[in-house]
């Protein structure tokens, strides 16, 4: 349990898919603009790293070494299909924002990054606290950057066509946390944050 525990929180903090590990970037910043779509993002992410990872993890002893690239990719994409009907059947104004960017969760060097160096060679079960920390530490970070961005950048959060948080009247949002240079600067200081953050866990515990 220890080792499952030490594995998942890997997933969040020191081997953070985006903040430390910079992998999976080109969705981040283009989805990264409302807080609603980043977060079924993550929720999306998250059920594709887990379910990819259990499979290849259960059947790494039979997957040959020379396939097994074409392996994962015909694992996570039959995942990715079905995250793809599911959100087009019942949320569509969601699909409508993450479009193109669903289907490319097939090609994400995260999920095939840990199916490949992760799920291939440790058993179901810490497969599992591997996906469920690479997918909740991406998830973690694509929400506040789309928080940061949606918020001071149009002055509102919308959710399902309403405003759940507003700034005052008057506000004049700086239109540039809504382009890609707001994108990399925020996630610039995002990722300073997270480097600090880790350096400052890793002395207390020495």
């Amino acid at each position: 349990m220890r080792e499952w525990v030490r594995v998942f929180k890997d997933g969040i903090s020191i081997e953070n898919p985006l903040t430390i590990l910079m992998i999976g970037l080109c969705a981040t910043l283009a989805v990264s603009t409302q807080v609603q779509g980043s977060l079924f993002m993550g929720i999306a992410v998250i059920f594709v790293l887990v379910m990819s990872n259990v499979l290849v993890s259960a059947f790494r002893r039979f997957i040959p070494n020379e396939v097994r690239i074409p392996v994962f990719i015909v694992i996570i994409a039959s995942f990715v299909t079905i995250v793809d009907l599911v959100m087009k059947a019942f949320f569509p104004p969601i699909y409508a924002i993450l479009g193109i960017w669903i289907p490319l969760i097939v090609v994400n060097c995260i999920i095939l990054g840990r199916a490949e160096a992760f799920a291939y060679h440790n058993p179901v079960g810490l497969a599992v606290a591997d996906g469920l920390g690479m997918g909740v530490g991406f998830s973690m970070v694509i929400v506040v950057l789309a928080f940061i961005r949606e918020f001071f950048g149009t002055g509102k959060v919308m959710f399902f066509g309403d405003a759940v948080l507003s700034m005052p009247a008057g506000y004049q949002a700086p239109g540039i946390l809504m382009l890609f240079p707001g994108a990399f600067i925020t996630f610039g200081f995002m990722i300073a944050a997270a480097k600090w953050f880790n350096e400052r866990t890793a002395r207390k515990g020495r």
